[in-house]
């Protein structure tokens, strides 16, 4: 028997894209989460087999991963679920995935990297749009400038949060990582991704992270283009975190972040479209920019993680802790649907 796909957290919001797109791509899935009921719907609207299991049980968890190649992990917050999954990912060298928009994740699976190389497992995080869009166009530019020192990232994409995304905003809104800025880049500035310069705020996101594995470059900025209302409100959230120990307080604001939808709908998702900018810039000031335009960003999940997943259970898989462009490069992003690069033309400064 073919090595199985185990998708934890199939029945969420985005985990259930996950699942119907490696479902249509007739992948071997399993499905997984702790939810019996939900699975077996799920199952029976699939023709997929499931397993029902919890995080918290290392026997059960371990049996559940039986016969798996891979385990596409969809349960957020991840940062509260991540360590059992990968812990048993090693234990029984299965290659990890997640989902993870944590910068706490990250660094966490890349202390467990020399031991996921040497027990040949991959340890991947950001398989969807955290981090493949960010993570490949800054690799492009990367290698399009030798020599670069310094990356700025910018993402034109917040339409409505799924509820879970808006659970692991507002979980963790007061923790160090999620006030961790880049000091030596600006705090705010424009960019154009493609119909003119938009006002954006620099925000701490996994990309601080996963740029320098997949670069070598340390000085990454990550921003945002958002209204004054969302940049307002995004540099509010470090102060008012104590607020939401208050009864009532971090629901509500889940309420607000998603609309008290699960997500957006199917039309939302076909209308939808995101932008992303990179550039790298030398110690000399030359500058090398591109623009990524891509799909709405849960349809773009669902592409990304199901593609490099599939290339996982393949067997392309480079053993130990990676990113998206770290382990399948710049031009994984490219191949996806509805994706298409625009590189700008290299800026040098004027000679004296």
């Amino acid at each position: 028997m073919a090595p199985s796909l185990v998708i934890y957290g199939a029945y969420g919001y985005t985990g259930e894209l996950v699942a119907r797109e490696a479902a249509a791509r007739g992948l071997p899935v399993v499905l997984a989460g702790r939810d019996s009921e939900r699975l077996a719907r799920l199952g029976r609207a699939l023709g997929r087999p499931w397993r029902a299991f919890p995080l918290t049980d290392p026997e059960a968890l371990r049996a559940g991963l039986q016969d798996a190649g891979a385990v596409l992990h969809c349960a957020g917050p991840y940062v509260d679920t991540w360590r059992p999954m990968a812990e048993a990912c090693l234990e029984l060298r299965v290659h990890y995935l997640d989902l993870a928009g944590e910068a706490a994740v990250y660094r966490a699976l890349a202390v467990m990297g020399l031991h996921a190389e040497r027990a040949g497992v991959m340890l991947l995080s950001g398989a969807g749009f955290d981090v493949v869009p960010t993570d490949c166009l800054a690799a492009h530019v990367a290698r399009r400038l030798p020599g670069a020192v310094r990356i700025a990232i910018a993402i034109d994409a917040l339409g409505r949060l799924s509820r879970g995304t808006a659970r692991t905003v507002m979980a963790h809104a007061g923790d160090a990582d999620a006030r961790e800025l880049n000091p030596h880049q600006p705090a705010a500035r424009r960019f154009d991704l493609g119909s003119g310069r938009l006002e954006a705020v620099q925000v701490p996101w996994p990309e601080r992270v996963a740029v320098p594995r997949s670069t070598g470059i340390q000085d990454v900025a990550v921003y945002l283009c958002a209204s004054q209302a969302r940049r307002l409100l995004l540099r509010a959230v470090p102060a008012v975190a104590p607020l939401l120990a208050l009864p009532g307080a971090r629901a509500l604001a889940v309420r607000l972040l998603s609309g008290g939808a699960a997500g957006p709908d199917a039309e939302a998702r076909a209308r939808g479209r995101s932008r992303v900018y990179a550039e790298a810039v030398d110690a000399a000031g030359a500058r090398a920019a591109s623009r990524l335009a891509l799909p709405e960003g849960y349809a773009f999940t669902a592409h990304a993680a199901v593609e490099i997943a599939a290339r996982a259970l393949a067997g392309y898989a480079p053993p130990g802790w990676h990113t998206p462009a770290s382990a399948y490069g710049p031009d994984l992003v490219t191949a996806l649907p509805g994706v298409t690069l625009e590189d700008l033309p290299l800026a040098r400064p004027a000679s004296p």
